[in-house]
């Protein structure tokens, strides 16, 4: 039953992500009308919005973005920096909801850094203790429990980002439009593809529950005949 359950979330996993490279394939072949880049968008964004103390710059490497509160830094991979596309405003303005979250103090996304050096701790160890736990359950189940514990952080951590994505890919569609940066050509391809990337991430989260899930009815089923 369990092998069905995870090939199935295996599965839907896999569609997902090829739902979401389609998606950015397709509508980043799609120009702005204004012709605005990606670095263009965020700049733009942030200062609508008041913010000027954050930076938009380019880093190396494809699905690299990202906002940095440490640095302050909207950071926007090569391909969406200098692209003027559908894709890229998304991915862009994207990052950019981010650092409105944090500028204006979203309690969801606190919660989410205060978790980082926790979850951060947890992956690194997690697996090392659950396999050990699985070997050694009869005799010493508290290995075993520990490691479901850890892995409890990442998945709870997993949850709690979901909130944090969605919303910022709200402000992302809203300030687009309100802005003008999108038309009513664009504006939907532009809402597909920031939906195309948050099924990414209730994907993840519901198959860390999953495998969570497994391994306590393992451990709760140990002393079964």
């Amino acid at each position: 039953m369990y092998f069905i359950l995870f090939g199935i979330i295996a599965l839907v996993s896999f569609l997902v992500q090829w739902n979401l490279k389609s998606k950015f394939e397709k509508y980043g072949k799609v120009m702005l009308p204004n012709h605005m880049t990606g670095r263009d968008v965020a700049i733009k964004m942030l200062h609508d919005n008041g913010i000027y103390d954050v930076r938009v710059i380019s880093t190396p490497g494809q699905l690299t973005d990202h906002f940095n509160p440490i640095d302050k830094t909207v950071n926007l991979s090569d391909s969406i920096y200098n692209n003027c596309s559908v894709a890229a405003a998304a991915v862009a303005a994207h990052e950019c909801g981010h650092a409105l979250q944090h500028a204006k103090a979203y309690a969801p996304l606190k919660m989410r850094n205060a978790m980082v050096p926790v979850v951060s701790f947890a992956s690194s160890w997690m697996q090392w203790i659950l396999l050990i736990g699985i070997f050694t359950i009869e005799a010493f189940p508290q290995i075993m429990l520990g490691g479901i514990v850890l892995f409890a952080m990442t998945t709870l951590f997993a949850f709690v980002t979901l909130p944090v994505e969605i919303n910022a890919s709200m402000r992302a569609s809203a300030w687009l439009q309100n802005a003008g940066i999108t038309t009513y050509q664009t504006h939907p391809m532009v809402n597909e593809a920031l939906r195309s990337a948050a099924y990414t991430y209730v994907a993840a989260a519901l198959g860390s529950l999953a495998t969570l899930v497994y391994y306590i009815l393992m451990f709760l089923g140990r002393n079964r005949e």
